[in-house]
């Protein structure tokens, strides 16, 4: 299965967390106190992370994770958007290599 990945930036983590789960109508996958979190529902894959080189609410990328993906890849689009590609494993791996003590592993997102 595929799904749109967004990932924006925010200057309040825990604010953001708030707010995009009552958006969403679930709360986040993973926090990382004061610095990111990870939504994982059935057709989006949406994360924000705290990054002061980027206004809030600011594109960070855009993407597809997708079960099939063999590897991780970025490209960027026509526009200069950056494009990334993954399977839920290799966002697991990108997430333990930044923050190591989260031992973050996707949970399987159930099918309506």
């Amino acid at each position: 299965m595929k799904r749109l990945h967004i990932a924006i930036a925010t200057h309040d983590i825990a604010a953001t967390v708030s707010d995009y789960s009552r958006r969403l109508g679930c709360a986040p996958s993973l926090v990382v106190s004061g610095e990111y979190a990870l939504w994982r529902t059935d057709t989006l894959n949406f994360s924000v992370r705290q990054d002061a080189t980027c206004q809030p609410g600011e594109l960070r990328h855009l993407g597809w994770d997708d079960d099939d993906a063999v590897t991780f890849t970025t490209e960027a689009d026509c526009n200069g958007i950056v494009w990334e590609h993954f399977a839920a494993h290799h966002q697991a791996a990108e997430i333990t290599e930044i923050w190591p003590d989260t031992h973050y592993a996707p949970e399987a997102v159930p099918h309506e």
